[in-house]
């Protein structure tokens, strides 16, 4: 590796070092029971859908506007957004709110550190 390469390495590990330290507070899947049993055709079901592909994205704000202002967009344009400077970003999986954070930068890239995950129910009262 090159020493940026391991510069940037290191930073990400002090990240990730950094929130290990953070308190993390464990999720509760309701749904499963620790000490059923699961045959092996449920383990297959479940390996399954847990090895299929979801888009996460984060939400910085939105903004409406007419057909005539897009248009006249151009370089340098501005556009104002519904978000304060300084509010959480949502984070969506395939257009689903789970969670806010904030934007952190690590050697010129971005990450998100999450701040709230919003709860299993929550998320599954918007799907309805």
């Amino acid at each position: 590796m090159s020493s940026e390469e391991d510069l940037m390495a290191d930073a990400w590990a002090a990240a990730l070092e950094e929130q290990a330290k953070t308190e993390a507070q464990p999720a509760v899947l309701e749904e499963f029971d620790s000490d059923a049993p699961i045959s092996a055709e449920e383990r297959r079901k479940l390996d399954t859908i847990l090895d299929i592909p979801v888009t996460i994205s984060m939400e910085v704000g939105r903004s409406q506007i007419s057909i005539r202002n897009l248009l006249q967009l151009n370089q340098g344009s501005v556009v104002e957004l519904d978000r304060v400077a300084g509010e959480p970003l949502d984070v969506l999986v395939n257009g689903t709110l789970i969670a806010h954070g904030e934007v952190v930068v690590v050697n010129d890239k971005f990450g998100i550190r999450l701040t709230d995950v919003i709860s299993q129910t929550e998320r599954i009262k918007k799907l309805k």
